[in-house]
């Protein structure tokens, strides 16, 4: 086999070990089912479930805010809403652009992470105006969650060797 037939595009494992290979993929599936599953059912109940319209206890927690005059309530919801469905949507294009496929490039999921920063952000501002700080501990952990995962996504293939779980391996090569 020819050196260039050795690392072909669409390669499923590439040129690491068998077990490069199932960290690899049990990796990627990891973060689109946590980060996908998440902000799917988080943004479809903003947007289509409630219809863009904040439950009471929303409307109760932030009156008397700034955030209840500007943008509304409801506004902050569909805003919310936007950004985590958002994010689904840039996940599902990275699943369509073969972006799981590790010689490909993965700028939409590294876009789609850093967009569910954003959003954890605004989450917890929301959650500061209104004094929940248990929330915006765990929001915070999310966030700190996600710097993680976009880390861990830029050491993946193509941005590091094949044998990505232990380097180059021991002969160098």
């Amino acid at each position: 086999m020819a050196p260039d037939d050795a690392r072909k595009p669409y390669a499923v494992v590439g040129q690491g070990s068998i077990f490069d290979g199932i960290a690899y993929w049990v990796t990627l599936a990891g973060v689109y089912l946590m980060v996908g599953g998440l902000m799917f059912y988080s943004g479809k109940e903003k947007l289509f479930d409630d219809d863009g319209k904040a439950p009471a206890g929303i409307k109760e927690q932030f009156q008397g805010t700034f955030l209840d005059t500007f943008p509304g309530t409801d506004a902050a919801w569909v805003i919310l809403g936007i950004l985590e469905f958002g994010v689904f949507v840039l996940l599902f294009a990275s699943l369509v652009r073969l972006e799981i496929l590790p010689h490909r490039d993965k700028s939409l999921l590294q876009v789609a992470l850093s967009v569910a920063m954003l959003t954890f952000a605004v989450l917890a501002f929301g959650q500061t105006v209104t004094q929940q700080f248990a929330g915006v501990a765990s929001l915070y952990t999310y966030f700190g969650a996600t710097v993680v995962i976009l880390i861990l996504v830029s050491l993946l293939p193509p941005n590091r060797p094949d044998r990505w779980l232990g380097g180059l391996g021991r002969d160098g090569a």
